[in-house]
């Protein structure tokens, strides 16, 4: 059966791409996905195969092709702060992507922060210095082969994706993009001769940045139909912001994916940077009279919550597949006293320690696989709230409502957990990157209308719960994070010599 009123939303995330038909006037869901290849060459480092990836969009685009005839437009979303460097004459990839996950550029990091850039890019870019960010990857490829040529380009996942789509013809991102690589100018909406100089990244190997919504060009690559228009590009988590129609400042929004991210607006004036959160471009959006207007966002960042579950399923062997740790973790009235910090890439907000691993404690000989399984989704909550509490703080705004989705979020005991503190309402709606995808098109043809987004309001699932007095878990975690990050790095150079000693802090 073919439809003629679709847009095509490509969603190239952390571990596979879907594409999926967005209606204009249904809910009908036709979709494919691929995963593809995670690499870990060494501890601490995370790669993809930028080829792999265009193979899977290649593949899931005209999977739904085929059924239902091609799309009206493109929307395209994506894993923020991975680098991928190619040569955009002989389209020649120079490696592998760099993942955000990665953490080889930490002590890159530690030196820049050293000679005194600390402030200088918490007050242009919004960011803090972490290896989360695109920027020291990219400085990092420069240092390790990559040659600095004048068709070099140094660019994230998005850029790649659509400049495969028009053959080579389009290299451009958007500010939701460019707002995570730590080049970006949160206020000029502009790349930074500053960050670039400080990094060591020239300005001509990065993408034009254009609006979120508008033009981006039109497909020309053989492998895909001819001439359909790219009308919209965001960053994965702003496009969930949009998606869960935060268009006010203050409403706020998580997505439990590989990690998870906490993302409040916060209105058209870009906000002073503070301790412990991240500022963003949450989203532009091109007026049809010539117009563009900008929203930002607070985030706070997490790095490991589905990314646990996958350890569960492929590292430790707990689980055969990912839908199984709901069931398993309810299984058991509690989690028998087992604790895990998921530090498995370092930790992110409002800790932000590259150096912090994972930890795994109150194991007794009564532990089961269920109690692990329950540790794995209490951890989910436990880490949400330390960010909503310092985002919280930071904003001087009390979230009074979150809204949910990603994977993990069909989880009703996740839910329940996330419930207890620090908020009372969460809102749980399905796919609200699709639904992002679809009003960022819409916005940008002008078709969007209050009552559309009104109406809108009923694809949201309300989970009200009651507060809970009972914190014993949550003291507990604190208390295992705490030793994670004050011990890490004493325990990573520890050395087994027959003087050394450890000392625990308490």
């Amino acid at each position: 059966m073919l439809h003629s009123s679709y847009i095509m939303a490509i969603d190239a995330g952390t571990t596979g791409v879907r594409c999926r038909a967005v209606f204009i006037d249904s809910q009908e869901v036709v979709a494919a996905y691929r995963e593809f290849t995670q690499y870990f060459p060494e501890p601490g480092w995370v790669e993809h195969d930028a080829e792999e990836i265009w193979r899977a969009v290649v593949e899931t685009f005209n999977e739904v092709v085929s059924k239902i005839g091609n799309p009206i437009a493109i929307g395209i979303t994506n894993q923020r702060e991975t680098v991928v460097a190619w040569n955009r004459t002989t389209g020649e990839l120079y490696g592998h992507a760099i993942v955000w996950q990665d953490r080889r550029t930490a002590p890159m990091c530690e030196r820049l922060a050293t000679e005194g850039h600390l402030e200088t890019v918490r007050s242009i870019t919004g960011l803090v210095l972490d290896p989360y960010f695109s920027g020291t990857k990219m400085a990092w490829m420069l240092e390790h082969g990559v040659p600095d040529s004048p068709d070099l380009a140094l660019a994230t996942i998005d850029s790649w994706i659509l400049w495969k789509l028009t053959s080579g013809q389009v290299f451009a991102t958007d500010p939701s993009n460019a707002s995570r690589t730590m080049l970006f100018d949160l206020r000029s909406l502009a790349w930074s001769p500053t960050m670039s100089e400080i990094l060591g990244v020239p300005l001509h190997c990065l993408p034009e940045v254009r609006p979120s919504s508008g033009r981006f060009g039109l497909t020309a690559s053989s492998e895909v139909p001819i001439g359909i228009p790219i009308s919209g590009i965001a960053g994965d988590q702003q496009s969930a912001l949009f998606g869960q129609t935060c268009f006010m400042p203050g409403m706020a929004k998580n997505t439990y994916g590989t990690g998870s991210f906490i993302l409040m607006n916060v209105g058209s004036e870009c906000p002073t940077p503070s301790d412990g959160m991240l500022t963003t471009v949450a989203w532009s959006i091109a007026h049809s009279d010539g117009s563009v207007s900008t929203a930002y966002a607070l985030e706070g960042a997490i790095f490991v919550t589905g990314a646990a579950v996958q350890w569960l399923r492929d590292g430790l062997g707990i689980i055969s597949s990912s839908s199984e740790i709901g069931p398993l973790a309810e299984s058991v009235s509690d989690n028998g006293g087992v604790y895990l910090v998921p530090a498995f890439t370092g930790l992110g907000s409002p800790w932000w320690d590259p150096y912090a691993r994972g930890t795994l404690i109150g194991i007794t000989r009564g532990t089961n696989r269920a109690h692990i399984a329950r540790a794995v989704v209490e951890a989910m909550a436990l880490q949400t709230r330390d960010a909503v509490e310092a985002m919280q703080s930071a904003s001087g705004t009390r979230i009074a409502e979150l809204r949910v989705d990603g994977g993990a979020s069909v989880m009703n005991l996740l839910l329940e957990l996330q419930a207890r503190r620090p908020l009372a309402r969460l809102f749980l709606r399905v796919s609200p990157r699709r639904f992002g995808r679809r009003l960022m098109h819409s916005a940008n043809d002008g078709n969007v209308t209050w009552s559309s987004l009104h109406m809108s309001q009923s694809q949201l699932r309300e989970f009200l719960l009651t507060r809970s007095t009972q914190r014993g878990s949550m003291q507990c975690l604190d208390h295992a994070t705490g030793l994670t990050t004050r011990n890490q790095r004493q325990l990573a150079n520890y050395q087994l010599e027959p003087n050394s000693r450890f000392e625990q802090s308490t």
